[in-house]
């Protein structure tokens, strides 16, 4: 499945959860998927090229560890996972000797939440995204047309969708790309 066909198909899933309160909420439940996802994909290939390279993500809380099996943990045990083990320990990633790489999880996940209110149909969207490989690059060529998408779904946003981008993610991105008065972004 694409990621195009699979971002879709999480959207639809996560319509059925309760918790979620309309595409603002399913955003944010989505970006913090995405990020932890993608990450612990890059992670897994910077650990072939670099034997001492570790992850910023602690044991236990990286994608691969707990989300990657499709019959793992489902449920209120994966809702309890998440809300009282990964968010916790993804905030307190950050130590004194801590690197960049750290301090960028810990900044994406300050004031992240998990929306979702069914374990079950949690577990559905994980193995979704689960299936797509973020190093593979006809994958990643997409990540524009996927953020369209996204936008586009957006029913009441009209031509201000950026708006609706929560506002964790829009001060990491301020964050990270430390723009200058003089200098111009293009996305």
């Amino acid at each position: 499945m694409s990621a195009r066909a699979a971002i879709k198909s999480i959207q639809k899933t996560m319509r059925k959860d309760r918790g979620i309160n309309g595409d603002a909420q399913r955003i944010e439940q989505l970006g913090w998927m995405l990020f932890l996802k993608i990450l612990d994909d890059q992670d897994e290939q910077l650990e072939l090229m670099d034997p001492n390279y570790r992850s910023p993500i602690p044991e236990g809380l990286r994608w691969r560890e707990w989300a990657a099996d499709p019959e793992g943990i489902t449920g209120t045990e994966l809702l309890d996972f998440v809300d009282q083990r990964l968010f916790p320990g993804l905030k307190a990633s950050v130590s004194p000797r801590s690197g960049g790489r750290a301090r960028v999880v810990k900044s994406a996940f300050e004031d992240a939440n998990n929306y979702m209110k069914s374990g079950q149909l949690l577990r559905q969207v994980i193995n979704q995204l689960s299936s797509i490989d973020f190093n593979d690059l006809s994958e990643r060529q997409h990540f524009g047309d996927i953020y369209e998408q996204i936008l586009n779904d957006l029913q009441s946003a009209g031509n201000a969708g950026e708006f609706y981008t929560p506002r964790a993610i829009t001060t990491f991105m301020a964050q990270r790309l430390d723009p200058k008065p003089t200098e111009l972004l293009l996305v």
